[in-house]
């Protein structure tokens, strides 16, 4: 499939999607957050496709979050409109709780708003030494309604994260760092490198195993901790009926990496 506003690339099982607006730094007005949807419909539908990657064109901006100046022109109730019925929600994934492949932001420049909701939706955030991360709705009367002001006191300190929310501060990337917002700072040269490297290593695992993980953990949260011991979640009963459930310890005995199939 073609897309105006986005680039998506393949890689063995990795699939590469970029924000292409930097002319704008990357701002999601409803027609890239339908492609960006479609594109995590692809990633998230293909059993070839085992992690994705997340990141924006240029060197400034990761995605400065909702077009402001595309809802000015045309109004909250279009926007309202343009993102109706989308899988993902707001950039094709902030609202896709049902997605246990993983998914990796590679920070390359500015993420606020919108932006920094998509990232904070992915599962491991990399993020280059130029990055910022913020919500600033409130200094434009909106609020962070893609997840923000949910996902953000979940991941960081709550007093830290009221901070950056209620006064539409920023946080740098070393700061993401320390905070355990981010996995890892990079230069800027470097970021794809790494994301890459990371998409490697948790290829390296079984993708069932991995999307069993991911599941679990995601699904326990809501859980008292032995209630979600005791929860044999669908992704681990996929996991066990699978070859690569066989092929895992059979790889250890016989002393050789083994050889995922995914299913």
């Amino acid at each position: 499939m073609s897309y105006e506003f986005i680039k998506v690339e393949k890689e063995e099982h990795i699939t590469i999607i970029t924000i292409n607006r930097p002319e704008v730094m990357n701002a999601l007005h409803p027609p890239i957050c339908r492609e960006m949807d479609s594109a995590f419909n692809e990633f998230a539908d293909d059993p070839d496709a085992w992690v994705a990657i997340l990141t924006g064109a240029g060197e400034k901006a990761f995605s400065a979050g909702n077009d402001l100046k595309w809802q000015a022109q045309h109004g909250g109730d279009a926007v309202k409109e343009g993102l109706k019925g989308l899988r993902g929600g707001f950039g094709g994934i902030t609202f896709r709780f049902d997605l246990f492949k993983p998914v990796i932001a590679a920070v390359n420049g500015l993420a606020l708003g919108g932006g920094f909701e998509c990232a904070l939706a992915c599962d491991i955030i990399i993020a280059a030494e130029n990055a910022f991360f913020g919500l600033p709705e409130p200094t434009v009367g909106l609020m962070a309604g893609a997840g923000g002001v949910h996902r953000l006191p979940r991941v960081i300190p709550y007093h830290v994260a009221m901070g950056v929310i209620l006064t539409g501060g920023r946080i740098t990337a070393q700061e993401a760092l320390k905070l355990g917002l981010a996995n890892e700072v990079v230069p800027r040269e470097k970021l794809m490198e790494t994301a890459m490297a990371w998409a490697q290593r948790i290829m390296a695992c079984s993708p069932l195993a991995v999307r069993a993980s991911k599941e679990a953990s995601l699904k326990g949260l809501d859980m008292s901790l032995e209630e979600a011991c005791r929860t044999v979640f669908p992704g681990q009963m996929t996991m066990i009926q699978s070859e690569d459930y066989v092929e895992g310890p059979k790889a250890f005995a016989e002393k050789r990496k083994p050889q995922w199939k995914g299913k």
